[in-house]
């Protein structure tokens, strides 16, 4: 559920709200520019940094997340390029430990990005990442 308040503007006249513009800058510094992902990714990936809380999260939680989300896009190589090496295998243990918990914060953001047709092929070979549904046709 996006926020209250969060809002991606209106034809210039109306500004982001800070949870937007927080997440922006997030995926600025880790290396993706943020016309890469869709208002509407974006509006879902506010709300799973929220989480279920009521409160806004902290301005810490948006640099996780947007690395995360720069590593789906972007591919490991790509990433390696435009951060560090010790920010890729960081993002990449988030990524792997995601995959294996299933229920966290980060796996929610990867299924997002799977979703929206965003992952990296590299990664999804890989890691073997697919949506699972309990629907057996």
């Amino acid at each position: 559920m996006v926020r209250r308040g969060t809002s991606i503007g209106f034809f210039g006249r109306f500004g982001r709200s800070e949870n937007l513009r927080r997440l922006d800058a997030a995926l600025r510094e880790a290396g993706l520019h943020p016309l890469q992902i869709p208002e509407g990714v974006k509006l879902a990936a506010v709300s799973v940094i929220g989480g279920e809380r009521t409160e806004e999260p902290s301005p810490t939680a948006y640099p996780p997340a947007g690395e995360l989300m720069a590593l789906c896009v972007l591919g490991a190589d790509q990433f390696a390029r435009e951060n560090t090496q010790g920010r890729l295998s960081a993002a990449t243990q988030r990524l792997e430990a995601a995959l294996e918990q299933g229920e966290s914060e980060d796996a929610k953001l990867i299924l997002l990005m799977l979703h929206a047709g965003l992952i990296h092929p590299e990664l999804v070979s890989r890691y073997d990442i697919r949506a699972e549904t309990d629907d057996p046709d």
